[in-house]
């Protein structure tokens, strides 16, 4: 009997072990892989990358401070950049303020991190963790310290390059971030508060992450805090693929979202502040949005890609090429714009005085023109438009949408750098209800240019009242698509 028990036992473990495997060998072969894979051991790359980060610490000559004391710039360094937004509630700290015998004491500014970018002493780090410094420290692991001249600093890019008198030093090695996928392994070593040589380690969370004009960042949930700006974002091959810059959190630490530029961004900016001390970047003078899907399919474009051109500045190479507000570029040197903010990346990288080909998409038909690229200066103020002289409102088809126009002046034409257009005086009912507004001036529409409102009333009796209007308007001094959708 026990036997027998024996034997019937023996039968249903082979069995089940014959399921297992047979389930196995149903599973892809990337999950069993995934499955048997090891966690990655970080040491050797510890070892092998630790050398070339460095601690910065800044210093700053004492003055009078107020009573109620300043930011604790250790908490809010990383929400100052690229507008995300200070949390509510987050901690400011008093500072003691300088012996009034001793007004130009140095005293610490802040801490920060960086890496070894040459043998002979460049060092990479965050433009904002050298911004403002009267002097700037560097501690190699070695326990070394050095002054730093501070060759250059750009904020667009939040990137900095200092210069320590040394030679011979262990410089990183730089990483091709095209080769950079997302759930890929990545570590990351710098001084949060103060430690020195702390290493922490995650996964690449995104790519392509838009928080600011210039950058496309890379996300991760590798444990970013203060301290660790300016340190180097490593992959498992021990290259630098990324300087971490910034966080979100509603806490003042980390909270699992951490941000790094990506390092051939990076590359190309310190490359100009080696060789210049300053960034040069290309511009072509217009104020862009973004493409909506019903924009988009409702003007014939189809995807919901491109920029959108609200504003043209007066005198900027766009204007003098005759790019109009209105207009949807959709590339530039052949290259496609999937989104408004890849213009100006594309165009900041271009040196100014090269003539550049974009694509714009203008009523319907997509044509290529010719804009000499000229070097970013400071913004300039938009243009508020002068009030509009009164004039009795015309009455006409356009009563059907809610609307009431008029025809506007040569001055108006001049102040929105518009060849014509009528005037929106009323606006009720289906206008009102999709976002027109008094005082808006209607441009074209249903692809259709309108110079007058005999033009208008021409374009509105051909359209088709059953199915949505797209009209092309200047608010102020800048141009947007609205889109009338006819009543249900």
């Amino acid at each position: 009997m026990l036997e027998s028990n024996l034997k019937s036992l023996r039968a249903c473990l082979a069995a089940s072990l014959m399921g297992v495997a047979a389930m196995s060998a149903m599973l892809p072969a990337s999950t069993a892989w995934a499955q048997t894979r090891a966690l990655p051991d970080f040491t050797d790359l510890v070892d092998a990358v630790d050398p070339s980060v460095v601690n910065i610490r800044t210093l700053e000559k004492g003055k009078p401070s107020s009573a109620s004391g300043g930011v604790d710039e250790q908490m809010l360094e990383f929400f100052k950049r690229f507008g995300i937004p200070v949390p509510p509630g987050t901690p400011r700290g008093q500072r003691p303020s300088p012996s009034p015998s001793q007004p130009d004491e140095d005293r610490p500014r802040g801490v920060g991190s960086g890496f070894i970018l040459t043998t002979d002493g460049f060092v990479m780090t965050n433009a904002h963790v050298v911004d403002g410094a009267d002097e700037v420290i560097v501690t190699l692991p070695d326990k070394r310290e050095f002054k730093a001249k501070i060759i250059g600093a750009d904020k667009r890019t939040d990137v900095a390059v200092v210069k320590i008198d040394a030679v011979g030093l262990p410089a990183v090695k730089i990483g091709d971030i095209s080769r950079l996928r997302v759930g890929e392994w990545v570590m990351a070593i710098g001084s949060p508060f103060g430690l020195e040589n702390t290493v922490t380690a995650g996964i690449v969370s995104a790519k392509q992450r838009d928080t600011g004009d210039y950058l496309p960042f890379i996300q991760t949930d590798v444990a970013i805090n203060p301290g660790n700006s300016g340190g180097p974002l490593i992959n498992m091959r021990g290259e630098v693929v990324g300087i971490n810059s910034q966080i979100y959190s509603r806490s003042g630490g980390y909270q699992g979202i951490s941000f790094a530029i990506p390092i051939d961004e990076a590359m190309r900016v310190a490359e100009q502040l080696r060789s210049t001390g300053k960034v040069t970047r290309g511009r072509i003078g217009v104020q862009i949005d973004q493409v909506s899907k019903d924009i988009a399919e409702s003007i014939g474009l189809g995807k919901a890609q491109g920029a959108l051109i609200r504003g043209v500045e007066s005198g900027a190479p766009a204007e003098k090429a005759g790019i109009e507000a209105g207009d949807i570029i959709t590339k530039f040197e052949g290259k496609t714009i999937d989104k408004a903010s890849d213009l100006p990346r594309m165009v900041g990288n271009v040196k100014p005085g090269t003539k550049a080909t974009v694509t714009v998409f203008r009523r319907g038909v997509s044509k290529d023109i010719a804009v000499t690229i000229a070097e970013v200066e400071a913004e300039k103020p938009v243009r508020a438009a002068s009030k509009p002289e009164s004039k009795p409102p015309v009455a006409g088809p356009a009563q059907a949408l809610g609307l009431s126009v008029s025809e506007i002046t040569e001055t108006q034409k001049k102040e929105l750098n518009v060849k014509g257009g009528v005037k929106v005086d009323v606006v009720d009912g289906i206008a009102a209800r999709s976002g027109l507004r008094e005082g808006d001036v209607i441009v074209s529409m249903a692809n259709v240019e309108v110079s007058n409102v005999k033009d208008f009333e021409v374009a509105l009796a051909k359209i088709d009242k059953t199915k949505n209007v797209t009209v092309l308007v200047r608010r102020g001094d800048m141009a947007q698509f609205v889109i009338i959708k006819p009543a249900r």
